[in-house]
């Protein structure tokens, strides 16, 4: 089925400008992006776009959960409503998240996931992200102490068998057994990240080297940079890596976002949410895989007080980070569209609006740095 979507102002990544253009969308896939004087092709259906703005569908590759449900316990009801929640706010793709819990119960969700690709009338479940159990205690956060484990190579070849999409794998990379577990990672074709480390400058940057990894949810549980020691974070900085930031302003302090990117510019700061069950809800008492979590004023804690996730949802730490940084949006989209994907080398397939890219794509209404979004296509079916 051939749908011609016209009078749009399309979101241009490349040079971060809005191009009028008609986007002709074939069984999902954009097959061409049309000039008002190109003539307009034979479709089935012709949507008028009423001169209002699309852009590429957000991705998030860190989220635990939204809308009352947590990907780490969730039945396939709960995940379905997750997926409409997050297309809700502008979200097409995620990378469902999975703390750190038993090795069994975290096989069985990567398996109920992948088997909900294509079957979720929301957001596509592009691919899993694990950060959970193989990381170092020392900086465990929200994670329950009693699941951690060291990296274990054969786990993880047997958790990539439950779970056939794109695998993300945050861990502690400086634990024993940690090169091996990294290599095996590799060689099942994900993507790694550093995550919930006590690594030293100097064991970040080898780590990187050997596996060029990005970086989960910068200066969170991570040594920071000290006059003596630079930290994870000063070998972040000078990778060349993704790096992962949430952008509340309760993780990370504005004027911190706006350092952050001066720092890493666009292509290299990924926006994410690291959302737990409380977005898009009221104040209360939750949890994050398993464990309690209590919401005030938008802000997730444990009991000892740590920060549990977050209650943001992404489009907002869009919004954010173009005031915090005081950027045009058109920039601060691509850290929560073409970075996002990339950073999980997919970018082939979502992420712009191009060529042979999933028709992801909200219209909406963009003025000044905020967003306003009226409707939300996946592989060219409305889904809000």
């Amino acid at each position: 089925m051939k749908i011609l979507f016209e009078n749009c102002k399309v979101f241009d990544s490349s040079n971060r400008i809005f191009k009028q253009r008609s986007i002709l969308v074939s069984d999902g896939i954009i097959l061409d992006l049309l000039r008002h004087t190109d003539r307009r092709p034979d479709v089935d259906s012709v949507i008028d776009c009423g001169s209002r703005q699309v852009i590429p569908g957000l991705i998030d590759i860190h989220t635990h959960g939204r809308a009352g449900a947590d990907f780490n316990t969730a039945d396939a009801d709960d995940m379905r409503n997750m997926a409409k929640s997050y297309s809700e706010y502008g979200v097409t793709s995620v990378f469902p998240t999975l703390a750190s819990a038993e090795f069994e119960s975290l096989c069985s969700q990567a398996e109920l996931i992948d088997s909900l690709k294509g079957d979720t009338d929301g957001a596509e479940f592009l691919g899993v992200h694990l950060e959970g159990r193989y990381l170092n205690p020392s900086k465990g956060g929200a994670h329950n102490p009693d699941l951690l484990v060291l990296p274990n190579a054969s786990e993880l070849e047997e958790f990539a068998e439950y779970s056939k999409l794109p695998l993300r794998v945050s861990a502690a990379y400086e634990l024993e057994g940690g090169d091996a577990f990294a290599e095996k990672a590799k060689e099942l074709g994900a993507t790694l990240s550093l995550a919930h480390t006590a690594a030293t400058y100097g064991e970040a940057k080898e780590i990187y080297r050997k596996h060029k990894v990005a970086f989960t949810h910068l200066y969170n549980c991570m040594p920071p940079i000290h006059h003596r020691d630079g930290g994870t974070v000063l070998a972040a900085f000078e990778s060349g890596g993704f790096c992962e930031l949430i952008c509340d302003g309760h993780h990370i302090s504005p004027e911190m976002v706006a350092f952050t990117y001066r720092m890493l510019g666009m292509d290299r700061l990924v926006l994410i949410s690291d959302s737990m069950e409380a977005t898009a809800l009221s104040d209360g008492e939750y949890s994050i895989a398993g464990l309690p979590v209590y919401v005030k004023d938008g802000v997730a804690r444990t009991a000892s007080g740590n920060l549990a996730g977050s209650t943001l949802s992404l489009v907002h730490g869009v919004e954010n980070l173009a005031k915090f940084a005081n950027i045009p949006i058109e920039d601060a989209l691509i850290c929560a569209t073409l970075t996002p994907a990339r950073a999980v080398g997919l970018e082939n397939k979502v992420g712009k609006l191009a060529v042979g890219n999933r028709a992801d794509f909200i219209i909406a209404s963009v003025s000044g740095k905020h967003i306003e979004i009226d409707q939300v296509f996946v592989g060219g079916e409305e889904v809000f």
